[in-house]
Order: C-alpha cells, then sequence, then structure tokens
C-alpha cells in the first residue's frame, strides 16, 4: 500500500505537527504501507489561490502541468492522509486550494448524466484535524460540517467510501488530552490501516 500525507499548517513547532509526526511514526510500524509521499503545503509555498483566465481555463485542470506531481502522487496513493487545523469549522484554506486544484473533473471525477461518477474509487482517506473549540462545539453548533464537508462533499463526490476522521477539540489547553490523542492516532495508522 502506498501513502500520501498531505500536512497543512504552518508551525513545524505546533500540535498539529505533533500529530503529522505521530501518523509518520505509526506509518513507519505498519508492514502493509511500502511507500510514503508527502506533502507539506506550507514548507512547498504551495499557492491555494484558483486562476482561471483565457489560457488557463477551469475545464482543463486535469492537464495542468503546474499541479502534474500533485496528481500522480494522489494517483499512486491508496491511502490518502490529511493532517491540518480547523479554523471556522473547516479546514485552512491552503488545504482547501490544494483540494479545489488537484481533485478536478476529470481526474478526480467526471459528469456523465445526472450524477457524478468518483474516478478516485478504491482508494481511502484519513482526516487528522484540531481545533480550539470544544469538541462538542461542532457536532452541536455547526451540526458536524467539517465531517460533512470532508466525507460527502469531497470523497464520496470523488468515490472514496472508505474514511476515517480524527477531530480532536479543546486542543489549545495542555491538560494531558494531546498526547492521548497522539498516541490513539499513531496506534491507528501501526494497526489499523490496511
Amino acid at each position: 500500500m502506498n501513502a500520501l500525507l498531505v500536512y497543512a499548517h504552518p508551525n513545524h513547532t505546533s500540535l498539529n505537527h505533533a500529530f503529522f509526526q505521530a501518523v509518520q511514526e505509526g506509518i513507519k510500524h505498519n508492514p502493509t504501507i511500502s511507500e510514503v509521499d508527502i506533502v507539506d503545503l506550507y514548507a512547498e509555498e504551495f499557492d491555494p489561490a484558483l486562476v482561471f483566465h483565457d489560457k488557463k481555463r477551469r475545464r482543463d485542470m486535469h492537464t495542468d502541468p503546474d499541479f502534474e506531481m500533485y496528481r500522480e502522487k494522489i494517483k499512486r496513493a491508496d491511502l490518502l492522509v490529511f493532517i491540518y487545523p480547523i479554523f471556522w469549522g473547516r479546514p485552512p484554506a491552503m488545504l482547501l486550494g490544494f483540494i479545489d486544484q488537484n481533485f478536478s473533473a476529470n481526474f478526480a471525477y467526471r459528469h456523465e448524466g445526472l450524477l457524478p461518477e468518483g474516478l478516485l474509487k478504491g482508494k481511502q482517506a484519513v482526516c487528522v484535524s484540531t481545533m480550539k473549540g470544544p469538541g462538542f462545539y461542532s457536532r452541536f453548533y455547526l451540526g458536524n460540517a467539517h465531517k460533512i464537508l470532508m466525507k460527502r462533499a469531497l470523497f464520496r463526490f470523488v468515490g472514496i467510501r472508505k474514511v476515517k476522521i480524527f477531530e480532536f477539540g479543546g486542543m489549545e489547553k495542555m491538560n494531558g488530552k494531546q498526547k492521548k490523542f497522539l498516541n490513539r492516532v499513531e496506534a491507528y495508522f501501526r494497526n489499523r490501516v490496511k
């Protein structure tokens, strides 16, 4: 199995980076994962802004040479892992821009009739996200908007059915929960991903 890790946090001393390292540590001990590609969006200075004009058309995004490397990594991966904070109930603009530009029509899905056909079938996805606010806020006040966005609006649309979402709330308080959650994520990638 090949894995692609997409890390979307600007601070490499953050808790998100610790989760990024926990994912890598778990994968390192998982015998079913043979190859790992990493995309660190901030370190790579990825430009999340969509640009369309007469020479760069939306319908041609699936062949845009600027994103060929990323499309190849997505294509090669059996497991897509996204590590990011939640800002205002959703992933950061950096990650959303990566998705906008790479999960394009005729690459990740196609329309031939009323409903789209997902072209990334057979892959699995895992999201590891943190937020400052309490976890219940996302569930009760936002109606699980983040999970709906990632599971239904993105992954189901492109044909990915096996999805696991870790959403850790209240992460700015140093109360010992962080270590427990880091261990849970590492154990998941070490033992449960197959």
